[in-house]
Formats: structure tokens, sequence, C-alpha cells
């Protein structure tokens, strides 16, 4: 019978994939923690030591902080990727907040143990090489979708790069955090919504967003998302639902 922290591996995609040899590797150096919505993983200019695994509904943004006190969303990583140090050994300062948006379980190691499992398999080598091109694509398309994109477009691609996450129409998400992702007044974000709304392709609660017609929602989207979608399922072997959802991740070796 699996233990809980074998069981733990089911819920995030990029340590599902691994092959029993490499979970082995990396099961006796994993524990398991409960994050708050709001909670820092790591921040900006801070050494980090860990490499953390958003397991199930957890959701993690990376940000970026000005000194005036704004921010933008760089990449958003749920249960088919991790955080931390994923290339590098630990003890190096981080460039970006690390920001739970989703609340929930994240499996976490220390980045030197992952080094070295890695230096006695190829194949986890591989994987998260593959990852690491995957992350660096998504952050890049951020800043060129922030740069050359409206904010509508803008909006819908974050909405759809959670939802994929999420694996829900219903994405538990307040006006104020998606503004704080944009990088946006709230005030101008809940006239954008509105926007939205009318046009039939979300619907505004309470503390939620609705995604209404995911179809409709990618054709108006800008292409952003579907460019790092295709790199995903390319580079890493992601597998998409055909409703869209991610469900899966089958590294080619």
């Amino acid at each position: 019978m699996p233990s809980a922290l074998e069981r733990c591996f089911e819920g995030n995609l990029l340590l599902k994939s691994l092959q029993p040899e490499d979970r082995a590797l990396l099961l006796p150096h994993a524990e398991r923690l409960e994050y708050p919505r709001g909670a820092t993983l790591f921040a900006a200019g801070r050494e980090v030591d860990f490499i953390s695994f958003p397991l199930d509904q957890t959701v993690v943004t990376l940000l970026i902080s000005m000194i005036d006190g704004r921010s933008a969303e760089t990449a958003t990583i749920g249960r088919e990727g991790a955080v931390g140090g994923v290339v590098s050994n630990g003890g190096l300062p981080a460039s970006t907040h690390a920001l739970v948006q989703i609340a929930g379980p994240v499996l976490r190691m220390d980045s030197a143990r992952l080094q070295e499992a890695k230096r006695r398999s190829e194949s986890l080598r591989n994987l998260f090489t593959r990852y690491s091109d995957c992350l660096l694509a998504q952050v890049l398309q951020s800043v060129a979708c922030n740069a050359l994109h409206p904010i509508e477009e803008r909006c819908l691609r974050w909405l759809l790069t959670l939802q994929d996450r999420l694996a829900s129409d219903v994405l538990p998400i307040t006006q104020e955090s998606l503004a704080a992702m944009l990088g946006v007044q709230r005030t101008y974000l809940t006239r954008i919504l509105r926007m939205l709304q009318q046009q039939g392709l979300i619907e505004v609660g309470r503390g939620r967003i609705t995604i209404l017609d995911r179809a409709e929602t990618e054709a108006v989207a800008c292409e952003c998302h579907s460019c790092v979608k295709r790199h995903f399922e390319t580079v890493l072997g992601a597998v998409y639902a055909p409703n869209g959802r991610l469900v899966a991740i089958d590294p080619p070796t």
C-alpha cells in the first residue's frame, strides 16, 4: 500500500510522470506542507534553498514588484510544475516573489537533494531541463503579452492559464488579486470584467470568476496562451483534454 507521501506524488503531474526508480530517489527527501492563500514561498532577493511542487488545486504565482508598490505576474504554476531551485543547487537569491494564489498542499524538498538525484538519473535531468525550458517560455511570453496586448486579452489569457491548472470553470480569484496579477487598478479591471461579462465570456461573482465558454474565450484571447500551451506539449509532453485542460505529462525520452 503506497505511503501518504507516495500518494502526494500523484497530486503533481511532474512528479506523477516519474518512473518508480526516480520517485525512489526523491521520496525520502520530500515533505508535505499546507499553505494559505497569500503565503510567500520565497521573496525576491532572498536565497532559495528548496523546490516546491504544488499539489492538486494549489496555484503559485511568480511576481515582479516595483519600488512604487505595483506588481505584475510573470508565471503561474500549478500541479503541472515546480517553483524554486529547479535548475540551481540552491543558495542563490530569487529574482521574483513566489506567492500562493490558490491555497492548498505543496510537496517541498531541498534543492541540493534534487540536484544529487539528477546527477544519478539521466531521466530526471531530462525532465527538469525540459520543464525549466517551458517555465522560461511562459515567463518570456508573459513579458511580450504585457508589453504588446490590450488588457482585455491579457485578462483572458491569465484566466485560461489558471483554468488549465484547476480543471474547473469556476476560478476562486478575487478582482483585487487579478488586478494585482495584471498590474492595473481594481476600478479599471472592474470595467474590463463587466465588458467581458456582457460578451457572455465570463460571469463575475463574489470571490470567483466563472468561464462560461472556453472555446470562445480562447478565440477572443491573445495568442500567448496557445503559444505557451504548444510549447508545453512539444517540449514537456504535456497532455491536454479535449476541453483544453492540462491532465498529464508524458515527457519525451
